[in-house]
């Protein structure tokens, strides 16, 4: 039987907090993105999405420096919060941003690849029925997406429970304060005879993905069953 300590605890807490967190602020942006991809003529459109898609490739610690530069003390964004007494950095807001940034493409790939699949005689009949764009996207679009917006942000809650690589660097590793999962298993890895509660962490990590997971697949066929019907 593991026995977790208080700070072990306050780990696995945090780490859910910062993924939900991560997950329903990203939601809107993601959907939004998304829409423009997929159903506007926006210039310059393979930029934005190899833009979007960018954290996919890099590694994290890139990620987490590009950030630290953004939002310390010294950055634009930083310095500029810093002057409203608000501190990002070394906080578990920064763990959040972080989780964001690094999970976003997963949300939106899955939203747009469910938008690419809604026929397009559905949005055009809303029209011609005189719907408003908002109209169609509020009555057929994102009825129709959800299932990939489910899926979408399975995926990002789950990466953002793993996140370690930008998050390390632009919130630190601080017992009790920005210290997740990923962290708190770094740490008890670098420290003598802590294998054994550095394994009981990676099996919460695993059941939490594995929970999200399921939970995602059993809305999905519940969608799926209602759309039968």
């Amino acid at each position: 039987m593991l026995d977790f300590s208080p700070a072990d605890w306050q780990a696995i807490g945090l780490s859910a907090q910062v993924a939900v967190t991560a997950t329903l602020a990203s939601l809107p942006f993601g959907f939004a993105a998304a829409y423009l991809l997929v159903f506007t003529r926006m210039p310059a459109k393979p930029l934005v999405d190899g833009l979007i898609n960018l954290p996919l490739v890099l590694p994290p610690v890139v990620v987490g420096y590009l950030l630290l530069l953004l939002l310390g003390s010294k950055g634009w964004l930083g310095g500029l919060l810093a002057q409203m007494g608000i501190q990002i950095v070394f906080t578990w807001k920064a763990a959040v941003i972080a989780s964001m940034v690094v999970g976003f493409p997963l949300l939106v790939r899955s939203i747009r690849l469910g938008m690419e699949e809604i026929d397009e005689r559905l949005i055009q009949a809303s029209r011609t029925l005189g719907a408003h764009w908002y109209d169609s996207l509020f009555t057929v679009i994102l009825p129709l997406s959800s299932r990939a917006i489910i899926a979408g942000a399975s995926l990002m809650f789950a990466r953002s429970l793993g996140e370690f690589g930008a998050t390390i660097l632009v919130a630190g590793n601080i017992p009790g304060a920005t210290q997740t999962i990923p962290l708190a298993i770094y740490e008890y890895t670098s420290t003598p005879g802590g294998d054994r509660m550095a394994l009981g962490l990676c099996l919460v990590s695993i059941v939490l993905a594995l929970a999200v997971l399921l939970f995602n697949e059993g809305l999905v066929k519940r969608f799926n069953r209602g759309a039968r019907r």
